[in-house]
Order: structure tokens, then sequence, then C-alpha cells
């Protein structure tokens, strides 16, 4: 599974797998423990999580959520360290933390607890997605060599 595969629906919690678009919309599958099916049609909002980026203070403006994700993985792997119910100031913290650069005026609170909740749903749904990148920077490495 990749990136280009889940997507987020506006107004409903969660993550979903994109199973095959229809003529009127697209076919997700949950990724909870329910599996359950929902067509998404033209009137809901159906964000692919490839196309969602993190503002930054940067020249491009944004980080992909895809590489934040890799540094969360890549730091944290799976314990990121939070209290089970974080104060503003610790969200911000640790938003800060894996991404320096972030632009705090523009990304919310809910931003970050988004971010969070969508992280430990991948990770315990579908953790290749967040390895994948590894073994192809691996990959990458050795042909560089």
């Amino acid at each position: 599974m990749d990136f280009k595969e889940l997507a987020t629906v506006s107004g409903k919690p969660g993550l979903y797998k994109v199973l095959k678009p229809t003529r009127s919309g697209v076919i997700l599958e949950s990724l909870d423990g329910k599996k359950s099916k929902l067509v998404a049609g033209m009137s809901q909002r159906v964000s692919i999580l490839s196309d969602i980026s993190i503002y930054t203070l940067t020249e491009e403006g944004a980080e992909p959520l895809k590489s934040v994700m890799q540094k969360i993985e890549k730091e944290f792997s799976g314990d990121l360290g939070l209290d089970s119910n974080p104060d503003d100031s610790e969200l911000r913290a640790f938003m800060k933390h894996v991404l320096p650069e972030v632009d705090e005026a523009r990304v919310y609170i809910s931003d970050i607890k988004k971010l969070i909740s969508w992280y430990t749903l991948i990770r315990a749904q579908a953790p290749e997605t967040l390895s994948e990148a590894k073994e192809a920077d691996k990959s990458e490495e050795k042909k560089e060599d």
C-alpha cells in the first residue's frame, strides 16, 4: 500500500483505502478493524494523502505529509512520547521537533492531532507504507555507489 492509495473524507473520522473509482465517485474501505466500505460521491471531499502537505517557512512553502510521517517513523518508531491527552504546547513542541521549519501560524493544533492520529492508524494498519520508503531509499543509495 502507498500514500496514493490512502484517503481521508472530510466530515468523517479515520483514513480509507481507495478501492476503485466509479462514474460518480470512488469506493473506499475504512482502515479500522471494521473494514466498512463507503461510496464517496462528488458532494463529499476526498483527499488523497500523497496530495497533502504541511506548511513550512522554507522556500518550497510546504513539506509533503509522506516525508513528515517518514521522519516521525525514523525518529520515534511508534513511541511518540506524548501523553494520552497532550496539551497544546506539548503538541506544538512535538511538531517543532519533527519539522523545525513548520509554519506555526498556519498549522493548527487540530492539524497536529490529525497528523498524530493518522500516523498511529497507518502504523497499526499499513506499516509497510512507512517502511517502503526506507527500502526505496536504500535501493537508491546502492544504485549511486
